[in-house]
């Protein structure tokens, strides 16, 4: 996967379209990735205790890899990630600016 945890990524299709966040969680063999605070799902949750009530929560839920477009760091704009070796390592770069993301 080309997206990491951390990076900026804006939202391409759906609800959230045009928004940008922070990629929280990946999930590589479903090629999806959870976005902070981006395709929010309300949840009803049970109350665990007998005084306290039950209520309804907000749950960021996964999005395919393919709606969204990693943000550059340097350039600021949206831009496909290409890679290049240095070496023995092996570094993401914007396809834009061609700085290391």
């Amino acid at each position: 996967m080309r997206i990491i945890k951390g990076d900026e990524v804006k939202i391409l299709s759906g609800k959230d379209k045009g928004r940008h966040g922070k990629v929280v969680r990946v999930l590589p063999r479903e090629n999806k990735i959870v976005v902070e605070g981006l395709n929010l799902l309300k949840k009803h949750v049970r109350s665990k205790q007998a005084e306290k009530k039950g209520e309804m929560i907000s749950v960021a839920m996964p999005l395919a890899t393919s709606k969204v477009m990693i943000i550059c760091k340097h350039c600021a704009k949206t831009t496909r990630v290409g890679y290049q070796l240095s070496g023995d390592k092996k570094a993401r770069v914007c396809k834009k600016c061609g700085q290391a993301l």
